[in-house]
C-alpha cells in the first residue's frame, strides 16, 4: 500500500498539479497507514476513519484556483458547479467548505461531505478526495478535481475579472511561469502505417506517454487508437495515458464480439471516425485551454437551448477547428465527431475535449493537439487582455 501512496505523491508532483511537501495519503488496510505532510497525514487519517472507502488524498494545488474559488463564492454557497464534461459526468459537484465551517471537527465535517461526493475543497488546505476501493481512485479524483477547478476558475476570471487582491499576482505568475511552451519538439513517432502487433502496442503506449508528459490530458481521461484492417486497437476505459501496457484492448472493427467490454468509453465514436475519414491512428486528449474556449459561445445570452452541451446541433469554430456538442460515449460524440473532424483532421467536443487523426500514424494527430492547444490558449489570452487590461475591477 505504501509503494501506491508513493508512486501517486510522485505523479501529483511530475503533474505539476499539488506542491510538493504539501501532499499525503492515508490509506485503510489491516491498520490506517498514512504518509506526506504531517498535519495532512494526520487529518487524512481521522477523515478516513469516518468513511466506508479505503484511501484518502490531501493535497494543496501549486496553483490556487480552487482557493480562490471558494473565496469568490457568495456567502452561503456551498458547491461550485464547472460545467465541463469531468464534472458532469463523474463529479456532479464540488462542495466548498470554508475555514469558519470546519468547527471543533474538521475530520467529521469534512467527511460528511465526502461520504455523497469524491472530491471536496477546503479553505487554507486544498483539494481533499477519496478512493473507494484504491489509492489510485484517490488520485484519479484528486485529478479530476484539480482539472475542473482549473477550468472553472479560468472561465470564471475571464468573464468577471479579478474579485479578491492577490488574484493578479497569482494569474500573471500562471501565465508567464508555471504555463509551459506546448510543442512536439524532442518527440520520436515511428512513420506508419503499421501491421505489426508489437509494434502497435508499442507506439500506442508511447504516444499516450507523450500526451500525459506534455500536459495535454489530466487524471485518467482522453484515449487513443490504431485501426489495423479489422482491428481497432484502443486504450482500455479508466485506464492512465502514461501507463497503457497491458490497456490495449484489441476490438474487431465490426462489433462482432464483446471483447471491446473494457474498452474505451469512445470505442463507438471512434470507430465512427475510422470509417469516416479513412485515418489510421486517433488522439482524444482534455487540453485546458481548448476544454474552456469550447464553453464560449457568442449566443449564449440569447440562445434558448438550456442543456448546449448536448443539444445544440450548430457547428462553430474556433480558428478552423469545428466545435460541436454530444455527450460522451454512444451518444452525441459518435454521431457528431465524425462528420465534421476529416477536413481539418481535428474536432473540439464542447467542455470536453480534442479528437485529432494522422492517417498513418499518430504523428499528425500530436501535433494537431498542440496546435489546437496552442492557438486556444493565445486566443483565451486574448481575449483576456482585451477585456481587462487596463485592470477594472468589477464595482
Amino acid at each position: 500500500m505504501l509503494d501506491q501512496i508513493n508512486k501517486y505523491t510522485d505523479k501529483l508532483i511530475a503533474d505539476r498539479a499539488a506542491a510538493s511537501g504539501l501532499i499525503a495519503f492515508a490509506a485503510q488496510d489491516d491498520v490506517m497507514i498514512s504518509s506526506g505532510e504531517k498535519s495532512f497525514a494526520s487529518l487524512a487519517s481521522d477523515i478516513l476513519s469516518h468513511l466506508n472507502c479505503l484511501a484518502l488524498a490531501i493535497a494543496r494545488p501549486y496553483l490556487p484556483f480552487a482557493e480562490f474559488l471558494v473565496r469568490r463564492a457568495a456567502a452561503g454557497q456551498q458547491m461550485i458547479v464547472p460545467r465541463d464534461t469531468e464534472t458532469r459526468t463523474f463529479l456532479h459537484d464540488i462542495p466548498i467548505l470554508r475555514e469558519s465551517d470546519l468547527g471543533i471537527d474538521p475530520a467529521g465535517v469534512i467527511a460528511e461531505k465526502l461520504g455523497s461526493r469524491k472530491g471536496v475543497i477546503v479553505e487554507g488546505l486544498g483539494i481533499i478526495a477519496n478512493g473507494a476501493l484504491t489509492v489510485e481512485q484517490a488520485y484519479i479524483n484528486w485529478s479530476s478535481v484539480f482539472h475542473s477547478t482549473y477550468i472553472k476558475y479560468l472561465e470564471d476570471v475571464l468573464e468577471s475579472g479579478f474579485i479578491l487582491p492577490e488574484e493578479e499576482n497569482a494569474f500573471e505568475n500562471f501565465r508567464r511561469e508555471w504555463l509551459t511552451t506546448l510543442s512536439a519538439q524532442g518527440l520520436v513517432f515511428r512513420k506508419g502505417p503499421f501491421s505489426d502487433k508489437t509494434i502497435i502496442l508499442d507506439e500506442i503506449a508511447t504516444v499516450g506517454r507523450y500526451t500525459v508528459q506534455r500536459g495535454l490530458v489530466d487524471s485518467f481521461f482522453g484515449n487513443i487508437s490504431y485501426s489495423d484492417n479489422d482491428l481497432i486497437y484502443i486504450s482500455q476505459t479508466a485506464s492512465s495515458l502514461d501507463e497503457l501496457p497491458g490497456c490495449i484492448d484489441p476490438v474487431p472493427f465490426e462489433n462482432s464480439s464483446t471483447v471491446g467490454i473494457t474498452a474505451s468509453s469512445e470505442l463507438v465514436a471512434h470507430r465512427g471516425i475510422f470509417e469516416t475519414t479513412g485515418c489510421r491512428a486517433i488522439l482524444h486528449g482534455h487540453p485546458r485551454f481548448a476544454v474552456v474556449m469550447s464553453m464560449l459561445c457568442e449566443m449564449r445570452e440569447t440562445c434558448t437551448i438550456e442543456n448546449c452541451w448536448k443539444d445544440c446541433g450548430k457547428v462553430r469554430f474556433l480558428n478552423n477547428t469545428p466545435v460541436v456538442a454530444g455527450e460522451i460515449g454512444a451518444g452525441g460524440i459518435a454521431r457528431n465527431v465524425p462528420p465534421v473532424i476529416g477536413q481539418s483532421g481535428r474536432a473540439i467536443v464542447y467542455g470536453h475535449g480534442v479528437f485529432s487523426i494522422g492517417m498513418s500514424d499518430f504523428s499528425d494527430a500530436f501535433h494537431a493537439l498542440v496546435d489546437v492547444e496552442n492557438w486556444c490558449r493565445h486566443e483565451y489570452f486574448r481575449k483576456f487582455d482585451e477585456r481587462w487590461k487596463p485592470r477594472t475591477y468589477p464595482s
